[in-house]
């Protein structure tokens, strides 16, 4: 239960919580399970705050600094953290259902099994932050930064991720079905055995990407280059792979029965034990 005296003086005003924090930065508030939805922290800080399962729905924390707070199982659906500092948070668990945190700082952040279905990260950086089993189905993650991230089983079904920087990213069996990916960056990503079926991947950097096992039915990947990445017995099942470059791909065992090769590059590209468009596989020299 959160501290009543903290509690009361949070509510007393931005002012009055700016003087005490200044005067007691020693003191990691406790507002742990606080009921405060619709309340307004814009900019209050709240560094290093105790918020676990704290009820913050609605809440306009713009600006906010969070950095290494605690709101694992907190309720902030519909919360506002744009250009928040959550760097270090720990939000194991909470529900940030269409929340808007555009251009916050989530980086080295704690998100795992956090729920942020439809959520609003656009060009938020969450680059080193574990996201291990957490939902962002639908979410916007467009020019969002995931830079050597945890994404492990992570649920990106149907989510924007434009021009998002998913570089050394690890992926394993993370959910990207009809995930708008044009343009991304997943410069040696981790994504063994994950599920890119009908993903768009048009003009992708996926340079030194593993896909070892990835499920690629019906994926798009036009003109993206996989120049060097492994695709060991991926699932490349009527794969769009028109224009795109595979030179020097590891596509040992990859069924690419009905993809379309059209100015495909495949020069030195390993295609032993894979099975071709045309149902056969390739002759041995």
């Amino acid at each position: 239960m959160a501290n009543v005296e903290h509690l009361a003086l949070l509510k007393r005003g931005r002012g009055t919580w700016a003087e005490w924090r200044s005067q007691q930065a020693q003191v990691n508030p406790d507002l742990s399970e606080a009921v405060l939805p619709n309340v307004d922290l814009s900019e209050a800080a709240l560094q290093g705050a105790n918020l676990r399962g704290a009820n913050l729905s609605q809440a306009m924390l713009s600006g906010a600094n969070l950095r290494g707070a605690n709101l694992s199982n907190a309720i902030l659906v519909g919360a506002v953290f744009i250009d928040a500092n959550l760097t270090t948070a720990e939000l194991i668990g909470a529900d940030l259902s269409e929340a808007n945190l555009r251009g916050a700082d989530l980086s080295t952040a704690k998100l795992v099994g956090t729920t942020l279905v439809e959520a609003n990260l656009r060009s938020a950086d969450l680059s080193h932050a574990n996201l291990s089993g957490a939902n962002l189905r639908r979410a916007d993650l467009r020019r969002a930064h995931f830079i050597a991230a945890q994404l492990i089983r992570t649920n990106f079904s149907a989510a924007i991720l434009l021009n998002a920087h998913l570089n050394q990213a690890i992926l394993h069996k993370a959910n990207l079905s009809e995930a708008t990916l044009v343009g991304a960056y997943l410069y040696q990503s981790d994504c063994y055995q994950a599920n890119l079926s009908h993903a768009h991947l048009h003009g992708a950097y996926l340079v030194g990407a593993n896909l070892n096992e990835a499920d690629c039915y019906r994926t798009d990947f036009r003109w993206a280059n996989l120049s060097k990445a492994s695709l060991c017995g991926a699932n490349l099942v009527e794969a769009n792979l028109r224009g795109a470059n595979l030179s020097r791909a590891d596509l040992r065992g990859a069924n690419l029965q009905g993809a379309d090769l059209t100015q495909t590059q495949l020069e030195q590209a390993n295609l032993d034990g894979s099975i071709l468009p045309d149902g056969n596989r390739p002759m041995k020299l």
